[in-house]
């Protein structure tokens, strides 16, 4: 969880904007709800190496130089991150790491003292130089960075062209599964969409990123915001926001900040991803659930373009046992809304909106329910008769 500049300010990047990102994050609580890694992304250097090959700052945008900036970061208690490139250059035409992955893991760690480094995928050399895979042109620098004298998050940014889900984690502790989102519903709904699929990728060792956090840059309404968030977060998606600090809006805010939500992306005892429980024709998919310390987590997306009533049975998901009822607590009106039994129904959700709700365990439910199952096909008695519906 944390923060970068890119969605916001692209190359419009210096010092100051980075100082005063890291009091915004402080005084508007951010810190305090977990974000804390502030990152740099692309446009930081400049256009050439020196002599002996180094990557150096760029002079008018950091003129303290990049260790009193991460110096500062950390003296605030932040963590902090810079960017890179596989390539021969960085997608903004900077210097990139290809050849250099040794020299340029000693500058962003041991000189400038970074701790995360999201590592880019454009300017890709002739195959007749690389000869190797798209694995291989990730192992360089991995294999650099395991000789850095502390631990470093390594998040590759391969935008999934090569099923990076299958072998990310043996490399970084997280890894990019799409290109890049925009401030709108299809692109939103294509990511959350494609992700729907490999969700069994994320765990402790790493997570499937589904991109920043695209809140308050236009191009969202209020509710499809809250989809945006709660489906990054419970999908286990790194936290990273994307947003002008300086101009945001208490609505974005109170998102960004929402802990019940926060608290399922860091969950510390379970890792894995919400995933779909009922799969139709539905782009992407309405009905998620998942495990968490406190118990079910189900997020109900509503992709149509109007309200709906969004209605499951509670046996759907795998994570939930017949026979039971359950609590019912909304993870953003953050109240308790009784109990349910069998089935439950979520009233009037808006379009593109989301319904995100912890069920726990209350007990068997009520006797003489009739059927006797709430899954009625296939339950039979032990004598052998149909129990039907």
């Amino acid at each position: 969880m944390g923060y970068n500049a890119w969605n916001a300010f692209q190359c419009n990047i210096n010092e100051d904007l980075f100082l005063t990102t890291a009091n915004l994050m402080v005084s508007l609580g951010l810190k305090d709800a977990g974000y804390h890694y502030i990152n740099l992304d692309d446009c930081y250097a400049l256009k050439n190496r020196t002599s002996s090959g180094a990557i150096v700052e760029d002079p008018a945008k950091f003129p303290s130089g990049m260790r009193s900036l991460t110096d500062k970061i950390h003296a605030m208690g932040f963590k902090a991150g810079i960017y890179g490139d596989s390539g021969w250059y960085t997608c903004a035409g900077y210097p990139g790491s290809f050849q250099h992955e040794a020299q340029d893991a000693h500058t962003f760690f041991d000189e400038w003292n970074f701790d995360l480094l999201k590592f880019d995928n454009c300017a890709i050399p002739y195959d007749d130089i690389i000869r190797q895979g798209i694995i291989g042109k990730y192992q360089r620098m991995a294999d650099a960075i395991a000789k850095v004298a502390r631990p470093i998050v390594f998040s590759l940014c391969e935008w999934g062209w090569s099923q990076v889900w299958l072998w990310g984690a043996k490399l970084g502790q997280s890894w990019r599964t799409t290109g890049d989102i925009g401030p709108d519903w299809p692109s939103l709904a294509n990511i959350i969409n494609f992700n729907a699929f490999i969700t069994q990728a994320t765990n402790f060792y790493g997570r499937n990123d589904m991109d920043m956090v695209q809140l308050g840059n236009g191009g969202l309404t209020y509710d499809e915001a809250k989809s945006h968030f709660t489906a990054w977060a419970l999908m286990k998606s790194p936290l990273l926001i994307g947003t002008n600090l300086s101009a945001i809006t208490n609505d974005v805010l109170g998102i960004l900040k929402n802990k019940e939500i926060i608290a399922i992306n860091q969950d510390p005892v379970v890792g894995e991803s919400i995933s779909p429980f009922s799969i139709s024709s539905d782009y992407p998919p309405q009905y998620w659930s998942g495990d968490s310390q406190n118990g079910t987590v189900f997020m109900l997306l509503n992709t149509l373009n109007e309200t709906a009533d969004m209605s499951f049975n509670l046996t759907e998901s795998p994570w939930i046992r017949a026979g039971r009822k359950y609590s019912v607590r909304d993870l953003w009106t953050h109240t308790e809304n009784g109990t349910a039994v069998r089935n439950f129904t979520a009233k009037a959700v808006p379009p593109h909106g989301v319904v995100a709700l912890l069920l726990k365990d209350a007990g068997d439910e009520p006797d003489g329910l009739y059927p006797a199952c709430s899954v009625w096909y296939q339950c039979i008695d032990k004598n052998g008769t149909h129990v039907g519906g």
